[in-house]
C-alpha cells in the first residue's frame, strides 16, 4: 500500500567525487505531487479524480455553506456510491475511485464521527450512506486488525433500521441489497472480517449456540451467502458458514439446485477431512447427506452415509427412494463396501443378491474372458527363473540329482499359486489332482487345502462341491485346511444356505486345536464387516474357556474382523476381559498380540470413541498393554489426516529401545495408516518416516518399510518402490524381508514390471535365505494376484470411502510382519489368507438394467482434484479412450466417452447401470 504522503521519503541518491550534491527540496505542498499525476493521467482519469473530489468537498461541506443543504450533499454522496459500484478492477490494478478516494478517507471518518445521534432523517440518511461508502474504502484503506469495514457497514445497518422504524422515505435510500451490490471483493473481504468478529464475540463470552449476541452478523450473513451461491462462490458461503457455526442453515436456501448442488456437497465432504473436531466433522457430512437428499440424490446421500458409519441410515433411503435402477446402483456400492444389510420385501430377491455380491464370481469371469486371461498359471511363469542372470534356483543340478524339493519351496508356490489364480475356478496344482497337496507337510497341507478356496472365490455353489471331499480327510491338517476353504470361498459373499458357519461351528465347537485355529480364522474371512450375532457366540466362547492362547487370539482375532468398525460392547468387553485375566505367560506368547489387533479393529475409524476402551486397556499390567493402546489409537484414527495423533506417534518412536518395542512398530505403521488416503498428510508422513530411519533404533527402522506400503496399496508410485527396494538390501534381514513384503503390497494386482524385474533380482541375491525367498514369492504372488485384474486397495469411490473389511485385513498382514520368524515363516502362515477380504476386481464394467454388458465408449486417466473450482472443469488429465469392460488404476478416473448412454451412478467404478440418454441425437453421417 502505498504512502498518504512523502514527507518522510527517504533520499537515496548517490553523488561522484566531482558532483556537488544537489539540494533536495521537501515535498511540503501536494502540488508536485498533482502536477505529477497530471502529466501521467489521462484526460477521462483527471475529469473523474476532479469530479470525485468536487463531490467529497460538497460532502464535507466544512465551510458551513448555508446553500449547501443534506440534500445536495446526498446527491454528491449518490455520485461517489455509482463510481465506486460501476468501477472495475484488473488483478493487478486497485479500482480509479478507491484510487482517488483515498487522500480524503480521514476526513470522511472524521465527518461521519462528527454526526451524532438524534439528528433528522435526511442526516440519518445521509450518515448511513456514508457509512456505505466508508465501509468499501475501509477494504483496502482501513486497519485491518480494527476491522474497520465491517464497523462502518454496522453503523450503517442500524441507521438504516432506524429509518424503516421511522417510516422515512427517500429516493436516497439504496433499493439493492446494500452488499453484494457492492461487488465480489467486497462481500467477500466483509466475510473474512464477519469470522473475526464472530470469534472475538465468543471469546467475550457470547453463546455460539444462541442466535442474540451474533444478530448483526447473521442479518448480513443470510444476505452474502445467497450471494455467493448464486455467483459461482459456493465454496466460499461454506467457508463463511463454517466461520460462524450456522452450517445447516444452507439446507433452508433457496439458491441450491441442481446446477449447483453438486460444488457445495463436493466441497463439504473434501473439507470434512480438515476438521479436527469430530463434531465438526459430523456437521459437514450430515449437511452433505441432507443436501444430496433433498435433491433426490439417493446414490450419493448413501456413500456419505457410509462415510459416516450411519448404517441406520440405510433403510431410510431405500424406502424413500422411487427409481429401481438406483436402488441396484446402491446395493451394488453397499456390496463392495461389504455391508451387512438385508431387504425385508418379498419383491427384494434380486436387490438382496446384488448387495450378497451372488454374481460377482460370475462378472469377474466374464471380464477375465473378455481380457483373455483365463489361462491357469504355475508358479514358474511367475518365477522366470529360466530369465535369471545366474540361474538362481534352476542351478541346483550341480550336485548331480534332480531338483529337490523343500518344503518350504512348496508351501511358497502354494500361496503364489493360489494368489495368482484368485477367484478363476481352475490352476494346474490343486483342482487336477491331490498329488500337490502331499508334495506339503503339516501346517504347509493346511495352507496348501485352503488355496483351494481362493482359486474358486466368490463361487461359493461350485467351490464347496470341490472342497467338501477334503473335511473328510483322514489327515487332520488337510480337514483343517478345507474347513478355512470353506471360509475363505464364502468371503464378501452372501448365500442364503450360509455354509461357512453350518460347516464351521462343529469344529469351533470342537477339542481339536488345529481344527479350531482354522476354522476361527475361516469364520473371521467368511463374515468380515458383517456383524453376525450368531457367529459371536460361537467365539466369545472360546476366547472366555479356551486355555491355548493361540486359539484364544486367533478367535479374537476373527470377531475383530466380523465387527470390524462397528464399536461392539459384547465383543469388546469379552476382549478386554481375558486380557485383564490372562496371566504373563499366556501374554508372552508369540500371538497374544492378535487379541489386541481384535480390539482394535472394532473400533477402525471411529475416532472419540475408542476413549473408554483405551483408558481400559492402559490398565493391563503387561508391556503389551502400550502396544494395544497404541494399536486402537492407530485403528480409531485410521485415515483421519489427524496430525495431533501423528505427533503422539513420533513422540512414541522418540525413546530408543532395542527390546520390547512392539509398541513402538506399532505406532510407526499407525503414522502411515492415519494419514492415509489424505494426500498432503501422506508427503509429510514419507519425510518423517526418512529420519525415523536416519535416527532411530531398529525396531522402528523395521516397520518403516510396512508404514510406506500401507500409504501405497496397490500404487506402485516410482519414489516408493526405490525407497523400498534400498531396504530389500539392509543388513538387517527383518528389514529387508519386511521390504520385501512391502514391494508385494504396493504393486498388489498391478503386474508391475520393475517390481517384478526386482523381485526377481531379489530371488537371485537371497537364494540362499529361506526367510527371504519365501517372502519374495509371497510378494511375486501378490504382484501378479489375480493375473493383474484386483486390487488390494481399501480406498475407493473416487477415494472417498474406506472399506474397514479390506483396510482391517491389511493391517492384520502388517501387524503380522511385525514379527515375522513366529508367524508367516513359521506355522501361523496361513494368516495371509485374510487378505481376501481385501481382494476385489479392479474393473470397470457398464450393464444394462437387467445386469446385462453392454460395452460403453469411456475415458480413463488420471485424477484431478475439482474441488472449489469454478464452472466445469475436466476430472481427469491424460487419458485414453476405451470401451467397457476396462481395468482401472487407484489414481485413475473413468467418465462416459458418449452421450448415448447416462450413469445411474456418479462414480464410475465396479459394475455401473447405463441407461439410454432420452436427449440424445444422433449426429447426421455418423
Amino acid at each position: 500500500m502505498a504512502p498518504n504522503d512523502e514527507s518522510n521519503a527517504i533520499d537515496i541518491t548517490t553523488t561522484t567525487k566531482d558532483e556537488k550534491p544537489k539540494p533536495t527540496k521537501k515535498k511540503n505542498s501536494k502540488t508536485d505531487d498533482d502536477k505529477a499525476d497530471h502529466q501521467t493521467m489521462s484526460e477521462e482519469d483527471q475529469e473523474l479524480k476532479e469530479r470525485l473530489e468536487t463531490c467529497v468537498s460538497t460532502v464535507l461541506n466544512t465551510q458551513n455553506e448555508a446553500a449547501v443543504t443534506t440534500v445536495i450533499r446526498l446527491n454528491a454522496l449518490d455520485v461517489i456510491v455509482t463510481e465506486l459500484k460501476s468501477a472495475t478492477s484488473s488483478m493487478t490494478s486497485v479500482p480509479k475511485p478507491l484510487k482517488f478516494l483515498r487522500p480524503h478517507f480521514e476526513s470522511l471518518k472524521g465527518l461521519h464521527a462528527g454526526i451524532g445521534d438524534g439528528v433528522e432523517d435526511d442526516v440519518l440518511v445521509l450518515r448511513a450512506r456514508l457509512a456505505d461508502v466508508l465501509s468499501v474504502l475501509a477494504m483496502t484503506m482501513g486497519k485491518h486488525e480494527e476491522r474497520e469495514s465491517l464497523k462502518f457497514k454496522l453503523s450503517g445497518m442500524k441507521d438504516y433500521q432506524t429509518l424503516t422504524n421511522h417510516k422515512h422515505t427517500s429516493t436516497h435510500l439504496p433499493t439493492d441489497d446494500n452488499l453484494g451490490a457492492w461487488g465480489h471483493e467486497f462481500a467477500r473481504s466483509l466475510a473474512g472480517e464477519i469470522g473475526q468478529e464472530y470469534n472475538a464475540r465468543v471469546l467475550e463470552g457470547a453463546d455460539p449456540d444462541s442466535d442474540a449476541p451474533f444478530e448483526d452478523l447473521l442479518s448480513m450473513v443470510n444476505v452474502i451467502v445467497p450471494f455467493h451461491i448464486t455467483h459461482n462462490a459456493e465454496a466460499e458461503a461454506v467457508d463463511l458458514l463454517i466461520e460462524v457455526q450456522r452450517l445447516k442453515s444452507l439446507l433452508d436456501l433457496g439458491e441450491i439446485d441442481v446446477k449447483n448442488f453438486g460444488r457445495i456437497c463436493l466441497y463439504l465432504v473434501k473439507t470434512a477431512d480438515f476438521m479436527s473436531d469430530p463434531d465438526d466433522l459430523a456437521e459437514m457430512l450430515e449437511t452433505a447427506y441432507a443436501l444430496f437428499l433433498k435433491q433426490d440424490q439417493h446414490y450419493d446421500a448413501l456413500r456419505v452415509a457410509l462415510r459416516m458409519h450411519n448404517y441406520e441410515a440405510i433403510p431410510t433411503l431405500f424406502t424413500s427412494c422411487n427409481d429401481p435402477l438406483v436402488k441396484k446402483q446402491m446395493c451394488l456400492l453397499l456390496a463392495r463396501h461389504r455391508v451387512n444389510h438385508e431387504h425385508d420385501d418379498d419383491d427384494d430377491d434380486e436387490l438382496n443378491e446384488l448387495t450378497g455380491n451372488t454374481n460377482l464370481s460370475e462378472q469377474f469371469l466374464k471380464l477375465a474372458q473378455d481380457l483373455d486371461v483365463l489361462d491357469a498359471k504355475t508358479p514358474e511363469d511367475i518365477y522366470k527363473s529360466h530369465l535369471a542372470e545366474t540361474g538362481g534356483f534352476s542351478r541346483r543340478r550341480d550336485t548331480g540329482g534332480v531338483p529337490v524339493d523343500s518344503a518350504r519351496a512348496n508351501l511358497a508356490s502354494t500361496f503364489v499359486n493360489a494368489f495368482v489364480n484368485a477367484g478363476f475356478g481352475t490352476d494346474k496344482l490343486m483342482t487336477p489332482n491331490n498329488e500337490w497337496l502331499y508334495k506339503n507337510k503339516d501346517h504347509g497341507m493346511l495352507s496348501a487345502a485352503a488355496s483351494l478356496g481362493m482359486i474358486l472365490l466368490w463361487n461359493v455353489e461350485e467351490g464347496l462341491t470341490q472342497i467338501d471331499k477334503f473335511l473328510y480327510s483322514s489327515e487332520d491338517y488337510v480337514k483343517a485346511g478345507a474347513a478355512l476353504a470353506v471360509g475363505i470361498l464364502s468371503s464378501g459373499v452372501r448365500n442364503d444356505a450360509d455354509p461357512a458357519l453350518a460347516l464351521l461351528a462343529e469344529h469351533v465347537e470342537g477339542d481339536n486345536s488345529i481344527m479350531k485355529c482354522a476354522a476361527c480364522t475361516g469364520l473371521g474371512i467368511a463374515y468380515a464387516g458383517m456383524a453376525r450375532e450368531e457367529v459371536t457366540d460361537l467365539l466369545t466362547v472360546v476366547i472366555e474357556e479356551s486355555s491355548d492362547m493361540l486359539e484364544v487370539s486367533l478367535a479374537g482375532l476373527a470377531l475383530g474382523m466380523i465387527f470390524v468398525g462397528q464399536c461392539d460392547d459384547t465383543v469388546g468387553g469379552c476382549i478386554v476381559q481375558k486380557l485383564m485375566e490372562a496371566s504373563e505367560e499366556d501374554l508372552n506368547h508369540s500371538h497374544a498380540r492378535f487379541l489386541c489387533l481384535g480390539l482394535g479393529l472394532l473400533f477402525l475409524n471411529r475416532m472419540e470413541k475408542v476413549d473408554a476402551m483405551l483408558e481400559a486397556v492402559r490398565t493391563v499390567e503387561h508391556k503389551i498393554s502400550k502396544y494395544a493402546a497404541i494399536v486402537l489409537e492407530t485403528f480409531a484414527y485410521a485415515g483421519s489426516g489427524n496430525v495431533l495423533k501423528v505427533q503422539e506417534m513420533l513422540h512414541q518412536c522418540a525413546e530408543h529401545l532395542t527390546e520390547d518395542a512392539e509398541h513402538q512398530a506399532a505406532a510407526v505403521i499407525g503414522i502411515g495408516l492415519i494419514t492415509l488416503g489424505e494426500d498432503v498428510g501422506s508427503e509429510m508422513a514419507l519425510r518423517a518416516f526418512d529420519h525415523l530411519l536416519h535416527y532411530c533404533e531398529p525396531p522402528i527402522k523395521r516397520a518403516v518399510p510396512l508404514a510406506l506400503s500401507i500409504l501405497h496399496v496397490s500404487n506402485p508410485e516410482f519414489t516408493v518402490i526405490d525407497q523400498l527396494s534400498r531396504l530389500t538390501h539392509d543388513p538387517d534381514p527383518e528389514i529387508s524381508q519386511n521390504a520385501i513384503m512391502g514391494l508385494g503390497i504396493t504393486g498388489a494386482g498391478t503386474n508391475n514390471s520393475r517390481v517384478a524385474g526386482l523381485l526377481r533380482q531379489l530371488s537371485e541375491f537371497y537364494s540362499k535365505e529361506a526367510g527371504h525367498i519365501f517372502c519374495v514369492r509371497i510378494a511375486q504372488g501378490l504382484l501378479h494376484m489375480g493375473k493383474g485384474l484386483m486390487t488390494l486397495n481399501p480406498v475407493h469411490s473416487d477415494r472417498m470411502l474406506l472399506s474397514p473389511p479390506a483396510l482391517g485385513s491389511i493391517l492384520v498382514l502388517l501387524h503380522t510382519c511385525i514379527n515375522l520368524k513366529t508367524s508367516l515363516l513359521d506355522k501361523t502362515h496361513y494368516l495371509l489368507y485374510y487378505l481376501t477380504c481385501a481382494m476385489n476386481p479392479r474393473m470397470l464394467v457398464t450393464v444394462n438394467e437387467d445386469m446385462s454388458w453392454r460395452p460403453v465408449t469411456v475415458r480413463v486417466g488420471q485424477a484431478v482434484e475439482t474441488v472449489g473450482q469454478a464452472g466445469k472443469p475436466k476430472t481427469i488429465t491424460g487419458f485414453q479412450t476405451h470401451t467397457t469392460p476396462v481395468l482401472l488404476g487407484t489414481k485413475e478416473r473413468a467418465e462416459l466417452g458418449t452421450e448415448e448412454v447416462l450413469s445411474v451412478s456418479s462414480v464410475l467404478e465396479g459394475i455401473v447401470i447405463v441407461k439410454d440418454n432420452p436427449d440424445y441425437e444422433e449426429v447426421e453421417g455418423k
